[in-house]
């Protein structure tokens, strides 16, 4: 998943954004709603984890201002404040789940994984295509019923392919879903690699080149 992260205490965000990229997920991180406003309109994101005791503008405000914009995006709002009405409130301004800090980065990522399955309406927590399985919590690949070792990057790769199973993606697309804006850029040819690697370690036809407009999952009674 690329993740975009709205928190103010760099320590907690550093934390955030640490264990979530060892999960395997993308992360974008800010610490006030001016900046993480510009990243929505900038790129696009799986989920968005928002503080609520922001400055400037608060958190509750933040939301209301993106869903009265159209900004369907699922949100989990990361808090301290855990009265009744004020989770109430939240979950009424738009937000999808609410987590009351402290917690441990497991349940965090446990419940963006569950944002991610109903925003993408899968009802199972493992990921089925053809021959291909995939399990986003263990981040573990099966073509056929055998494991398939694969990079992060590839996995990556493989995930975002998995969540659009219909769509044709560009380069610019799958790029902007593999790589944050804290690391350096991608060589030229790298998403090609990673997707020979794909088609070399499960199948030739685990995607497919669409000339002139970008890739795709290759067909479930192909390849997977």
């Amino acid at each position: 998943m690329r993740l975009l992260i709205l928190e103010d205490d760099a320590q907690l965000a550093d934390a955030l954004s640490t264990g979530l990229r060892q999960l395997g997920h993308v992360v974008d991180c800010f610490p006030d709603g001016a900046r993480a406003d510009a990243a929505l309109g900038a790129a696009s994101y799986d989920a968005l984890v928002l503080d609520l005791g922001l400055p400037g503008a608060d958190g509750m405000v933040w939301l209301k201002r993106w869903r009265q914009r159209g900004v369907a995006l699922p949100v989990l709002i990361l808090t301290a404040r855990d009265g009744l009405e004020q989770r109430i409130a939240g979950l009424d301004a738009g937000a999808d789940d609410y987590l009351i800090k402290p917690m441990r980065i497991e349940e965090l990522a446990a419940r963006l994984r569950a944002l991610l399955r109903r925003a993408t309406g899968r009802s199972q927590s493992e990921w089925v295509h053809g021959g291909l399985r995939y399990d986003p919590s263990t981040r573990q690949v099966h073509w056929q019923d055998q494991p398939v070792e694969l990079t992060a990057r590839e996995t990556g790769l493989l995930e975002i392919l998995l969540k659009h199973p219909q769509r044709v993606l560009s380069k610019t697309q799958l790029q902007e879903q593999m790589y944050d804006w804290s690391g350096d850029e991608p060589e030229s040819n790298a998403l090609e690699v990673h997707i020979h690697h794909l088609r070399r370690k499960i199948h030739p036809t685990v995607v497919r080149t669409i000339r002139g407009l970008g890739y795709a999952l290759g067909a479930a009674q192909e390849a997977p």
